[in-house]
């Protein structure tokens, strides 16, 4: 039997979510099986890669680790059928989206501790990490990321905002385990409130 440790087990839960948003994202495109297992690769794997080029650990962490490839095929086709015969509302893709962004904010962010890195960088790459892989997926069904889209109120903010508190949090002397607990809740708490609230910050618009 595998053994995985805690952070393992949280990168296995965010690929898994992010996973199924990509599957999300494919309804109402006309995309194949195939094209759908592209997408889910891409918004799992898609902020993780770009975080390990920038940070030199090479190469990505998910073709060191097959396990984190077989997730993902799994959920895609798994999400995939179910969708197929019950398509859940359009909400869901958001609340997915959330969830996946939280858990991928706190796995960037604890490697850029993990490598020592400045309290800035650290959270950097937390953002990164939480929204490059959807920012992908967009590009590649044709829509606005997300990230970019005004009335998805406080996206990256709440990848910013969490990541700082999980530094802040770690540098009090809280645990890890309670660190990402507390981050990751920031993060999802910003964001369902900021879609449900529409907060947002200002818009850049010309007279």
């Amino acid at each position: 039997m595998i053994s995985l440790l805690p952070h393992q087990w949280l990168e296995h839960v965010g690929i898994a979510v992010s996973a199924a948003t990509g599957v999300l994202a494919a309804r109402g495109k006309r995309i194949d099986l195939f094209g759908v297992l592209v997408l889910a690769l891409v918004t799992a794997f898609g902020g993780g890669t770009v975080r390990d080029v920038l940070v030199g650990d090479l190469p990505p962490v998910w073709l060191r680790t097959p396990d984190y490839l077989f997730n993902v095929v799994l959920t895609a086709v798994l999400v995939f059928f179910v969708v197929r015969l019950r398509s859940p509302p359009c909400a869901v893709l958001l609340i997915a989206d959330a969830c996946a962004l939280a858990l991928f904010t706190m796995i960037g962010t604890r490697k850029g501790v993990t490598l020592e890195f400045a309290a800035s960088v650290a959270v950097l790459l937390g953002v990164i990490t939480g929204v490059a892989g959807g920012i992908l997926r967009d590009i590649l069904t044709g829509e606005v990321p997300l990230v970019f889209q005004p009335e998805i109120h406080l996206y990256a903010t709440a990848a910013l905002c969490g990541a700082a508190a999980f530094v802040a949090l770690q540098r009090v002397g809280l645990s890890e385990s309670a660190a990402i607990s507390g981050g990751a809740l920031l993060v999802l708490l910003l964001s369902l409130a900021g879609i449900r609230r529409k907060n947002a910050l200002p818009i850049f618009e010309s007279k």
